[in-house]
């Protein structure tokens, strides 16, 4: 089963729906033969980065509101995230362009690490308060997960992967993404959202009962073919 997921570094219910995914994953009796792909999703791609400026402020002025009124609203996202065990530090968070960091997934998926790099990336971001836009600290996220620093340090220097974050947007745009996280079973169910962890428990036992192989050769004891030859 292939799973794609279309979410941004700094969307807080794509950490969570990441962590509510996995719960769901861990009960799912063919978890092993379960594909997992990160798709880019960049909520704000032409942010420019304002020096000193806190997330707080950075939310507060997207939602034509208050930086009170942001830190509030951090302050709820941060309460349902302790919820399944994730901590969000909201006041050392560092608000960044994503792009950087989407290409980095994009490299670790051609490693086989894309997942890793992504739960690294999201720690960095809400604990950390770590700038995933800065080459040094992308080049220390992808080590630390088993991705060549060299290797790292050489795309970061580079356009690499930028075709590919924008292709990934662009089909999302097809498929009829709103927002973000945003999940696609085998080319043929979505589910929009974190949803609740049974949710996802529903979504993959459907997905699997109704396309798994109509016959599965369990044994391979003694038989006999056509021609009459019994092994």
């Amino acid at each position: 089963m292939k799973v794609e997921i279309w979410s941004d570094i700094v969307c807080p219910f794509c950490y969570i729906g990441k962590r509510k995914f996995e719960n769901a994953l861990k009960d799912f009796a063919q978890k092993d033969k379960v594909e997992i792909v990160w798709r880019s999703f960049q909520l704000d791609p032409e942010m420019v980065v304002v020096p000193g400026q806190s997330v707080h402020e950075y939310l507060g002025k997207r939602k034509g509101t208050t930086v009170a009124e942001g830190k509030k609203m951090n302050d709820s996202m941060s309460a349902i995230a302790k919820k399944i065990g994730l901590v969000y530090n909201f006041d050392k968070a560092i608000i960044n362009n994503t792009l950087d960091a989407h290409r980095l997934l994009h490299l670790a998926k051609k490693n086989g690490l894309q997942n890793e790099t992504k739960e690294a990336l999201f720690a960095a971001y809400y604990t950390d308060g770590k700038n995933i836009a800065d080459i040094a600290s992308l080049v220390d996220i992808g080590e630390r997960v088993g991705l060549n620093g060299i290797e790292i340090n050489t795309m970061l220097q580079s356009d690499e992967y930028v075709n590919e974050v924008q292709l990934d947007q662009i089909y999302a745009q097809q498929i009829g993404v709103q927002g973000v996280p945003f999940y696609v079973f085998n080319d043929k169910y979505a589910v929009s959202g974190a949803q609740p962890t049974d949710v996802f428990a529903q979504v993959l036992n459907k997905v699997w009962e109704e396309e798994k192989p109509v016959m599965e050769i369990v044994s391979a004891g003694e038989f006999c073919t056509p021609d009459g030859v019994c092994n």
